[in-house]
């Protein structure tokens, strides 16, 4: 059964999603079009099973959606409002230190 997630819940996930680049660039691929996981595996070059284990996580984030089509499974953003929300975070200034990606990266081993 699908539920709605609360605000704070939605913004970790979509944190958890974004924290790995091959799932940013999974989500961006999916803003442009719905995809097969044959076709992605392509685009980004990586292994059906490397991106099996992302698309899961994608899943399990609540960010995308799968559509049975015939034999195979069809991958799309949950929401269109999650492409303009990637697109805001694409365009979004970022401050940041040029010797270091967050200011507690050493102390939290983050970024």
């Amino acid at each position: 059964m699908l539920t709605v997630a609360t605000d704070i819940e939605v913004l970790a996930r979509f944190g958890r999603a974004l924290a790995d680049p091959i799932r940013c660039r999974l989500l961006l691929a999916l803003r442009e079009a719905p995809a097969y996981p044959s076709e992605l595996a392509d685009t980004l070059g990586i292994s059906r099973t490397r991106l099996s284990n992302h698309l899961a996580c994608l899943r399990d984030c609540g960010l995308v959606v799968t559509t049975p089509d015939g034999r195979r499974t069809r991958y799309e953003l949950a929401d269109e409002r999650l492409g303009h929300a990637l697109d805001d975070l694409r365009s979004a200034v970022v401050a940041v230190e040029s010797d270091r990606a967050c200011g507690e990266a050493d102390e939290k081993g983050c970024c």
